[in-house]
């Protein structure tokens, strides 16, 4: 095999990002950009040429490309003369996996083969490809290292296995530097109502209710700035056999009390609800994700910045500054 195991730096590396107008794509973005790096952004056309968490960014270094990751004709120009990827376009809500399973699999699975068939084809250095704690179900082990099976619970994390063993046998069979970030619950800034923080975040500051689903499932939250800085700590130092490296923070909070928290740094005096309209169907709810990320910390010398309290408050206060970027949920929970 054939590896390229050469030591990468971004400054002054023409790097590619897909799915860089949203949430962690933007952030990524940024990063990249004021550590030195030419940034070509791929993100999903539209008929508004709307560039999302992008608009407006006016930077040098920056140049937006409008495309599909499904159009592999459109991939391959995209990425021609690129050093580097981070492969984050996807679709990612879990409960529309459950009725468009096929528009994950087009996406998700489809979309990581074209990445890596056109990185091989212009020789990139490094292929970060963004995998998720989904894929490694409910614990069976806490916390959970890059070693605990993977358990497809939905179809979304089906998917997404799907794309974590397409790179790691490309890596294994044509030598592709690749690389697998799988980052446990990220929230913070610009993230959707898909997420359950900013869920609870927008219904405490508009809402004498706060509706969830189920309370019980503990998850490790990870807040973005610190996300981005493992994808590009990925990328200088981790080592390109395809080998997965966990972002997590190492705790673990309920749902419950996530939501308490987040109704103590507000004010709120909200009343909390769960509703069972809102739970995942039988044997698909992941109960339990906590991560280890001591192979971060060892091999590429990244940890988490933020505590769980600093994160929420600088996502409360984005909220709180954006609430017309959440027109319809505030219909909704008046």
């Amino acid at each position: 095999m054939n590896m390229n195991i050469d030591n990468f730096n971004v400054k002054d590396k023409l790097i590619a990002v897909t799915g860089a107008a949203g949430f962690i794509g933007s952030h990524l973005t940024e990063a990249l950009l004021e550590r030195g790096a030419r940034v070509k952004a791929l993100a999903r056309y539209n008929s508004r040429s709307d560039a999302g968490w992008l608009s407006g960014n006016q930077h040098k270094n920056l140049q937006i490309v409008f495309g599909d990751v499904r159009d592999r004709s459109l991939i391959d120009k995209f990425l021609a003369g690129c050093d580097a990827v981070f492969h984050l376009a996807a679709l990612i809500g879990i409960p529309y996996s459950y009725s468009a399973p096929q528009s994950y699999i087009d996406t998700n699975v489809i979309g990581t083969l074209n990445i890596l068939e056109c990185a091989a084809n212009h020789k990139l250095k490094r292929i970060v490809l963004t995998s998720t704690s989904e894929v490694y179900g409910t614990a069976l082990t806490t916390p959970m290292n890059e070693s605990h099976p993977l358990q497809a619970q939905s179809p979304y994390s089906a998917s997404k296995i799907s794309s974590d063993m397409l790179g790691m046998s490309y890596a294994r069979s044509f030598g592709l530097p690749v690389i697998i970030v799988r980052p446990f619950n990220t929230y913070g800034p610009r993230q959707s109502m898909r997420a359950v923080i900013p869920t609870i975040v927008v219904q405490a500051l508009t809402s004498k209710q706060i509706k969830l689903g189920n309370l019980t499932p503990v998850r490790d939250f990870n807040f973005v700035e610190d996300t981005a800085n493992g994808f590009i700590a990925a990328a200088e130092n981790g080592t390109p056999d395809a080998r997965p490296y966990n972002l997590a923070t190492g705790n673990g909070f309920s749902i419950k009390h996530t939501a308490e928290t987040i109704m103590r740094l507000t004010g709120s005096k909200a009343e909390l609800f769960s509703s069972n309209d809102r739970f995942r169907p039988d044997n698909s709810e992941v109960e339990r994700l906590i991560g280890d990320s001591n192979r971060a910390q060892n091999e590429l010398g990244w940890q988490p910045g933020f505590t769980f309290e600093q994160g929420l408050e600088k996502t409360i206060s984005w909220i709180e500054a954006n609430l017309d970027k959440f027109p319809e949920t505030q219909a909704q929970v008046k």
